[in-house]
């Protein structure tokens, strides 16, 4: 059995969350998965079990806040203490500025950054009070380019994206000399994932030719962020593929 803890991943989706969920596992964490329907964790859940990790399944909405105080407090007592929470929630939904709704826009925010900032505080009350240890724990919100910038038909999901960086950057200042790393990688290029292949066929068509990022390839950057020795601790880092312009 692993002595390692729990990578918590908050928006396993069967892309970017998924592969760091089964890469954290291979590395002999336990990984304990989220969306707002356990049933379509079970096939991640099936796989991760099948090549000998150990997986953990629940339905919750992270933005509601009795919901995201339960599941850590489960997790912690049931299952092992969380080493590493990667907050993955998805919130784009492009949208003409003229035709946007208040309810779409007040979504976008709750999904991409109330969400984080919930379960970011509560993850980090159990890792803060660790006195057994010099890093504590880490917390990695994943960004976008739309955290950087602007763009037509974005601003609700630039708008929810800057304010999570901003969360990301106010943690990791008052929570990194408590032991505890906080990291915000900015993924700015198109992900191999279904919305990328259904909303823009002509960019997953460059996915031959290396021009889309593989998820299990950010998986790999996301565990070596976990393995930072303290000292020399990133908080930012941009992945995007070779072709990208930036």
């Amino acid at each position: 059995m692993s002595t390692k803890g729990v990578c918590l991943v908050i928006g396993a989706g069967d892309a970017t969350g998924g592969a760091i969920a089964k890469r954290f596992a291979k590395d002999g964490y336990i990984a304990c998965v989220t969306r707002r329907s356990a049933d379509k964790l079970q096939a991640l859940k099936a796989e991760i079990e099948s090549n000998g990790g150990v997986c953990h399944a629940f339905g919750s909405d992270a933005r509601v806040e009795e919901e995201v105080i339960a599941l850590i407090e489960n997790i912690e007592s049931n299952i092992a203490p969380i080493d590493v929470m990667v907050f993955n929630i998805g919130a784009n939904s492009p949208m003409s500025i003229l035709t946007e709704t208040a309810r779409r826009y007040t979504k976008m925010w709750e999904m991409a950054c109330l969400a984080g900032f919930l379960t970011g505080r509560e993850v980090a009350k159990r890792m803060v009070a660790r006195t057994d240890k010099q890093h504590k724990g880490t917390i990695i919100f994943t960004g976008a380019t739309a955290s950087l910038r602007g763009s037509a038909g974005f601003a609700g999901f630039s708008g929810a994206k800057m304010a999570l960086r901003a969360l990301a950057q106010s943690m990791a200042r008052e929570l990194g000399p408590q032991g505890i790393h906080v990291a915000h990688p900015i993924i700015d290029g198109a992900i191999d994932t279904e919305f990328i292949r259904t909303t823009f066929p002509e960019r997953y068509a460059l996915k031959g030719v290396d021009g889309i990022v593989n998820p299990a390839h950010i998986a790999d950057m996301y565990l070596m962020l976990h393995q930072q020795s303290r000292d020399a601790w990133t908080h930012e880092l941009d992945l995007r593929p070779y072709m990208e312009k930036f």
